[in-house]
């Protein structure tokens, strides 16, 4: 910072912090700068600047992406908004091979949030973006009246690098190939449900949300040729393979028995006739891969924190192209299709 900081004793926020003045600046040096706090962000300029070599030494294309996250309630057993925008936007380019490197972070605020659930969105950005090996470089806040937002919604970007020889797309799905699953799925979109306090079970259910460009760096060591890879998160499990059979004119044939849903998620879909497969998840990959590859991706994949629980759980066949096929426990089949309709409200 190049000047100190003036003292900032506001409990709420008002829409003064949003009119561009003095409350702004120290709104934003106050919660924001004084949080974040690396070189790019501290020049307070209108963009971060980047010398072209730093990004270069990581590789020769770059990935963008960008998201915006308007989750109820702010905090959730097991993650928050802040920590959920941060490891999203991380995860959305690690999926795709890419290293991420930097973030921003804009946010739509609504009068009357308080002070110190900012703050504490704030610090659990600091928290996943150090942990991700991320830096949020710059930024924006505007402040709406009362009843023109809820509570807090936050847009950021994501800027990575993908390597040389990583080539990962949704069209590249070949028979013979097998799908992996990094852990336990439906997690998130059962503990929205449960924070809302409408099920009143006794096991809290905790979100799933981590970043896992960590753990997919240490899958492309041991198999650069992953051929598609995708984070589950709206839509679930079901979206995301029937994206990768329709991209890749394949079908994708599940295992039932082999599929991990945990006992307090199964209980709740099965009370509120909800498919685990539909449900969102912010800490698990979808990644099809040659089989020949599994078993040791497998064993590499378990040694990190966030792939212990990792599983093949399907394989891809010729036909019916463009289908996932459910075999279930019982010998039959179905078809999964894509979610139709809205399972949950504002999961992410």
């Amino acid at each position: 910072m190049s000047r100190p900081l003036r003292q900032f004793n506001a409990e709420i926020i008002t829409l003064a912090h949003g009119s561009g003045g003095k409350a702004t600046r120290d709104l934003i040096e106050n919660v924001f700068v004084s949080s974040f706090d690396n070189k790019y962000l501290n020049q307070l300029e209108d963009q971060a600047r980047f010398d072209l070599t730093d990004i270069g030494k990581h590789g020769k294309r770059l990935a963008l992406t960008t998201d915006s996250y308007v989750i109820d309630p702010l905090f959730v057993p097991g993650g928050d908004i802040g920590k959920l925008a941060v490891t999203g936007t991380v995860n959305d380019l690690a999926v795709g091979g890419a290293k991420p490197l930097y973030l921003t972070c804009s946010m739509i605020i609504e009068e009357g949030l308080t002070m110190d659930a900012l703050r504490r969105v704030v610090l659990s950005m600091k928290a996943a973006a150090a942990e991700a090996g991320v830096a949020i470089v710059t930024g924006d806040t505007k402040v709406v009246q009362r009843g023109a937002a809820d509570k807090l919604f936050i847009n950021t970007a994501g800027v990575g690098v993908i390597p040389q020889d990583v080539d990962i797309r949704a069209d590249k799905a070949r028979p013979g190939d097998v799908i992996i699953v990094n852990g336990f799925i439906g997690d998130h979109g059962a503990a929205i449900v449960d924070a809302r306090g409408d099920m009143a079970l006794e096991n809290t259910i905790k979100s799933d949300c981590q970043a896992l460009n960590g753990l997919i760096e240490r899958m492309l060591d041991v198999c650069p040729d992953i051929h598609c890879m995708r984070d589950a998160t709206r839509g679930g499990v079901a979206t995301v393979l029937n994206e990768f059979a329709e991209a890749s004119s394949v079908a994708i044939m599940l295992d039932e028995t082999a599929i991990p849903v945990r006992q307090e998620v199964r209980g709740m879909c099965e009370i509120l006739g909800l498919d685990p497969l539909y449900l969102a998840n912010e800490g698990k990959l979808l990644a099809v891969v040659p089989a020949s590859h599994a078993d040791k991706l497998i064993a590499q994949m378990k040694q990190h924190p966030a792939g212990r629980d990792s599983v093949i759980i399907g394989r891809v066949d010729q036909s019916p192209a463009g289908r996932v096929i459910l075999e279930t426990g019982f010998g039959g089949s179905r078809i999964i299709d894509m979610l139709v309709g809205e399972q949950l409200p504002r999961i992410c």
